[in-house]
């Protein structure tokens, strides 16, 4: 059976795409000072949006912005820093805190850095944030990549934000959404993984420092290195 409750997927254009997964980037960083204002960005770009993508960024927006700034923020560690069906890393899911991990996310920095991009080292590369926001700057079609390669955890989290009646659901289902219907093949992974869980390893996690495992060249070839990523353009922002 497939996992109920995901809209229909609908085509978007180019700067669509921008305005959706930076959106829900927006949405599922941690709430701060700064947050009425990203909330009122996101409700602007969610009425330019069709509806299966915009109307849950307005939902999340809806929800999100009755709540006040500690609510939000108490709420927020309670779902993404306590539940392991939530969690925003992306290989986590496919990986657990093993050592495969590793080598994942050495892949995802090195993506980044091949496009000219340098991650912020304050965060994982395969946060979910950070692979939208590299998705919505510029490079479209290796975020996209990122993000199906991931896809059974993807929607992992989408129905189990769903199902706990998480505001921030909506985020998730809208980047769900923007991508290409589901195959069998990933119905499948999506079910084994719901049931199975991420792996386990008695051994710890040592972050872009497995054995043997060589990234290649990290800087793009023939320019001048890595440059700082634009803010996108949302409908309505001066």
């Amino acid at each position: 059976m497939r996992p109920p409750g995901l809209r229909r997927r609908t085509a978007l254009s180019a700067e669509q795409l921008t305005w959706a997964w930076q959106s829900a980037s927006l949405l599922l960083g941690y709430p701060d000072e700064q947050d009425a204002e990203r909330l009122a960005l996101v409700a602007r770009a969610a009425e330019a949006l069709p509806a299966p993508v915009g109307d849950p960024l307005a939902a999340t927006v809806e929800r999100l912005g009755a709540l006040p700034l500690g609510q939000r923020q108490a709420d927020y560690v309670e779902t993404f820093d306590s539940r392991r069906r939530h969690n925003l890393f992306l290989t986590y899911f496919a990986h657990g805190d093993t050592r495969k991990r590793g080598v994942a996310l050495l892949r995802f920095k090195q993506t980044y850095l091949a496009a000219g991009h340098v991650p912020d080292e304050a965060e994982l590369p395969d946060h979910l944030c950070v692979v939208l926001e590299f998705a919505a700057t510029g490079h479209q079609e290796l975020g996209r990549r990122l993000l199906l390669d991931h896809r059974a955890g993807l929607e992992l989290l989408r129905v189990s934000l769903r199902d706990a009646g998480s505001p921030w659901a909506g985020a998730v289902e809208a980047v769900c959404a923007t991508l290409p219907p589901l195959g069998e093949d990933e119905w499948a992974a999506i079910r084994r993984l719901a049931a199975e869980g991420p792996p386990e390893e008695e051994v710890g996690l040592t972050p872009y420092a497995t054995p043997g495992f060589d990234p290649g060249p990290a800087r793009p070839t023939g320019g001048a290195g890595p440059v700082p990523l634009p803010m996108p353009s949302f409908p309505g922002a001066p």
